[in-house]
């Protein structure tokens, strides 16, 4: 109670820094499926290429990253670009090879043009399965976030390090559990959101 200051201003920076990092792995992740969808080969390179970097362990990647990177925000919003990709990319892909052919046939029927097609026609219905890849990525690196605070990162992760390394010490355990227990908050409150996004942006037809 006594830090409740820090504590508000670490899940500030948690929650800034999963913003920061899924809306540009949103525009990277999107735009590469939107790319490639309707050719298997590329399709197939940019999912593989994604699932990548999700072999590498956040601990390593974010050592590596220091190099060029150095320490702080930089270095821990890059890893999570990288780790939030793979189920944007893979959704919108499957999302968008998804659509009935039939619907795109009438679009086409009707003299839409190739863009006008996917962002009045597929997009749309897509929509729903795009979104989900958006809620598994936020949620993965909600919980990779924390471990930024090894290269001196933002967010709740500093309160669960510090914790751990004076572990023993009087609230040291508190100042853990304080951490953990905001970040599993923050999660449920980006998941909330996504989910009044759904209904705000999917028409009734396609969630009935």
């Amino acid at each position: 109670m006594e830090n409740w200051v820090d504590v508000l201003n670490h899940a500030i920076q948690h929650i800034d820094i999963t913003a920061m990092a899924m809306a540009i792995a949103v525009v990277i992740g999107v735009g590469l499926g939107m790319l490639t969808y309707r050719r298997p080969l590329p399709a197939s390179l940019a999912t593989t290429t994604t699932s990548a970097f999700l072999t590498i362990p956040s601990i390593a990647l974010l050592g590596i990253l220091i190099g060029p990177l150095g320490l702080g925000t930089a270095n821990v919003l890059f890893a999570l670009v990288l780790y939030a990709l793979l189920p944007i990319t893979r959704n919108t892909i499957v999302g968008l090879s998804g659509v009935d052919g039939s619907i795109v046939d009438a679009g086409r029927g009707m003299g839409m043009s190739r863009s006008r097609l996917l962002w009045r026609v597929s997009f749309p219905l897509a929509w729903p399965v795009i979104l989900s890849g958006i809620r598994v990525s936020t949620q993965m690196i909600i919980g990779i976030a924390a471990i930024g605070a090894y290269v001196s990162g933002p967010g709740l992760g500093n309160e669960i390090f510090h914790g751990l390394a004076r572990f023993g010490a009087v609230n040291s355990l508190n100042q853990v559990l304080i951490g953990t227990g905001a970040i599993v908050i923050i999660a449920l409150l980006f998941d909330l959101a996504y989910v009044a996004l759904d209904r705000l942006t999917t028409s009734r037809g396609i969630r009935a």
